[in-house]
């Protein structure tokens, strides 16, 4: 007990950002319990800083981008006064829709040893075609195409881009497979090493606190725009965005090719309109490797 309070203590006079190496190190490290052993007690995530709201408490301020938290109340225009903080509060607000898709990339190899070697099945292929048509019959105006930079995920937005032409593709590292947080409750069949997740989490972080937020002020109109990655970097992104527990991941299942839609409000809620939905497939085209 000494020592976690210890470490309360030290979050409480540290950044944000150095705040949540220090839990999530301690994550990582605490073992399993097991058997009769006590429960085991989850401690905080590395993105819930100091304290995490209580359940079924929203933070409306999960994106840190609430107009309110933007402006510095201490840079007061004396002559103005409430009038001139409310202007600049309101200059802060965002005004459009985000809308995000999560595609998880078709069917692969998976018994190749490199990731260059592990590329899409005949049938992962079929899928990619698949879920090409189906955005395409959306009728949308896609913004952009942001993509995982491994083969699989190459491979599926090259052929999901055929039915989409003309949305420009960025190629990140930031959305790679990886292993976000430990599983609760564990599952026997996975079981990483524990420096997986203090290298991959922090990087599926970044891409959540990069990619999922509120809408730019500056920005007009809604926006549509479609994220080609993996199953782990999807779940754990719905979880984290419904601010679900992000241990709770693996407890969600997704076919290859699906598509996951999230809606991001202008006042910062968060909708999951759709998860890892398949059903513009035919039975036989749908596949879970």
């Amino acid at each position: 007990m000494a020592f976690r309070h210890a470490l309360q203590l030290a979050a409480c006079g540290l950044a944000g950002g150095s705040a949540a190496v220090l839990f999530s190190a301690v994550a990582v490290g605490k073992p399993r319990a097991g058997g009769d052993a006590e429960p085991r007690v989850v401690e905080p995530s590395a993105w819930a800083g100091v304290a995490r709201p209580g359940p079924g408490v929203w933070d409306p301020n999960w994106d840190r981008r609430e107009p309110l938290s933007l402006v510095n109340l201490r840079k007061r225009n004396l002559d103005s006064g409430d009038d001139d903080v409310a202007s600049r509060v309101d200059h802060c607000k965002a005004k459009a829709t985000r809308h995000i898709f999560l595609i998880r990339h078709s069917q692969y190899h998976v018994d190749a040893s490199r990731d260059k070697d592990r590329t899409l099945t005949p049938l992962g292929r079929e899928q990619a075609e698949l879920t090409g048509l189906r955005l395409a019959s959306l009728g949308l105006k896609f913004n952009k195409i942001v993509h995982s930079s491994m083969t699989r995920a190459v491979e599926t937005t090259n052929i999901i881009s055929k039915h989409l032409p003309g949305v420009s593709m960025v190629s990140t590292d930031l959305l790679r497979e990886g292993a976000p947080i430990e599983p609760d409750p564990p599952v026997s069949h996975w079981k990483p090493e524990a420096v997986q997740y203090y290298e991959d989490g922090a990087r599926i972080e970044a891409a959540f606190r990069n990619y999922i937020h509120r809408a730019d002020a500056k920005q007009q109109e809604d926006s549509y725009e479609i994220f080609i990655c993996h199953a782990n970097v999807i779940r754990y992104i719905v979880c984290r965005a419904l601010q679900f527990p992000p241990e709770g991941w693996l407890r969600l299942s997704l076919n290859n090719g699906s598509i996951t839609h999230l809606v991001v409000r202008p006042d910062g809620r968060v909708a999951l309109r759709a998860l890892g939905d398949t059903g513009f497939m035919p039975p036989d085209k749908i596949s879970r490797s």
